[in-house]
């Protein structure tokens, strides 16, 4: 058995690297649209949490003792320099060549594994598959805001189904993380994959229903867009209020960004 989602994760971090690849160090540290977080620091931050992610695997209580050394130095000097530090003060291409080099042994570990068995992380354990699809998530999403710095269109492909599906199954969760009750079944989906094929998802009520590029979805629920800023059309309260607050990521309540704030054209 071949876990499929763990080359999509090696694919997509490839896909950033070769933006990445020859950058000058200035570049490196030009602000983002996301949080002005740098590429130095957007490439820290996946580098840390992958080597994180793959400890569950390997070594959980290695993962534990790692999480402990974060949330102290966290505490005492922010996270930024927290996930510098842990992955040795890295930056530029030596960044890119360690990060690369740490995360196609790790999906190669990760392909072996039963996509079932249960994982520690930070928050409740999980299953191998959702580790590393939230690890694919991760990079895509957080590598959109280095695409747009560097004004180069990426080029997607199906395995975003894989973040369209976290988006499907994180519905509730928009609710649940603001300490509420979703107020009506997920809207019916029907979205044009990048290979033009089709996807729906939930059942069609006739009032609540989500239309478009699967792309632009997933750039919602993952909050590298605003939805107005998508080709998407939304129809119905329930659908509107969801694609206004969608949250497929863990951790506290986010604000999507407003309307424009991550447009590529800003960049």
């Amino acid at each position: 058995m071949t876990m499929q989602q763990a080359y999509d994760f090696r694919d997509e971090s490839d896909a950033l690297a070769t933006v990445l690849e020859g950058r000058s160090e200035a570049e490196w540290n030009r602000p983002t649209l996301f949080k002005d977080w740098t590429a130095n620091d957007v490439i820290r931050h996946l580098h840390h949490w992958n080597r994180a992610a793959d400890l569950t695997l390997t070594d959980p209580d290695g993962f534990q003792d790692l999480l402990r050394e974060f949330r102290e130095r966290q505490a005492a000097v922010g996270r930024g320099a927290a996930e510098a530090a842990m992955v040795g003060g890295l930056g530029g291409q030596a960044l890119l060549d360690d990060w690369r080099g740490f995360y196609h042994p790790m999906a190669e570990r990760w392909a072996a594994v039963d996509p079932r068995r249960r994982v520690p992380w930070v928050g409740p354990d999980m299953s191998a598959r959702s580790s590393i699809t939230a690890r694919l998530m991760e990079t895509w999403s957080h590598g959109q805001a280095i695409f747009d710095l560097f004004r180069v269109e990426r080029e997607e492909h199906d395995r975003i189904r894989n973040v369209v599906v976290l988006g499907v199954n994180t519905f509730g969760w928009t609710w649940a993380v603001r300490e509420r009750e979703a107020p009506g079944p997920m809207p019916h989906l029907k979205l044009t994959a990048p290979s033009g094929a089709v996807w729906e998802y939930g059942e069609d009520d006739g009032e609540n229903r989500i239309e478009g590029p699967a792309v632009a979805f997933a750039q919602v629920v993952a909050q590298t867009r605003n939805v107005a800023d998508t080709g998407l059309r939304v129809t119905g309260p329930v659908a509107a209020e969801w694609m206004a607050n969608a949250q497929c990521f863990a951790g506290p309540p986010e604000t999507p960004p407003p309307p424009g704030a991550r447009h590529p054209a800003r960049a």
